[in-house]
């Protein structure tokens, strides 16, 4: 399992490089191991700079899907926004309400290097805009309100 790093480590405030190589054997090894980091670590994304790694790929769990996305990019946005509850693996046991748009349209690249164009909204779209940030080096912190921390209950 792969260490996840957590505010204010610096490596979270930097901008992504865009993956050039997708079938480079960094990037298709990494591709698992961030799954199975986010899946141990009961996420529900994972970006590559909360493992150290300032590249553009993030991995999402979608209902009974891993979804890995290389070089993911917001190219529609619907007009509505929502607010709604976020936390972050970097940040444990924080949360905060985020307002974010409800739906979206991303582009991204999928492990064999074949594009893809996926829309989503509510939850799906919630959690892909989240990660990109985490490519752009922004926090959702940055952008929430009424921040609280929950312990975890030790029963």
């Amino acid at each position: 399992m792969l260490n996840i790093l957590t505010n204010p480590n610096p490596i979270l405030r930097q901008k992504s490089e865009t993956i050039k190589d997708v079938n480079s054997a960094e990037i298709q090894a990494l591709i698992p191991e961030m799954t199975e980091t986010m899946l141990e670590k009961d996420g529900v994304g994972l970006a590559a700079p909360q493992i150290g790694k300032n590249i553009r790929l993030i991995v999402i769990r979608y209902k009974d899907d891993n979804i890995a996305m290389i070089n993911p990019k917001i190219i529609n946005k619907s007009l509505f926004k929502e607010w709604d509850e976020e936390g972050c693996l970097s940040f444990p046991h924080l949360f905060g309400d985020v307002k974010r748009y409800k739906k979206i349209t991303v582009t991204y690249l999928d492990p064999s290097g074949k594009e893809h164009k996926l829309s989503g909204e509510g939850f799906l779209a919630r959690v892909i805009q989240h990660e990109v940030d985490h490519l752009e080096g922004i926090l959702f912190v940055d952008k929430a309100r009424n921040l609280h921390k929950l312990e975890p209950d030790n029963d």
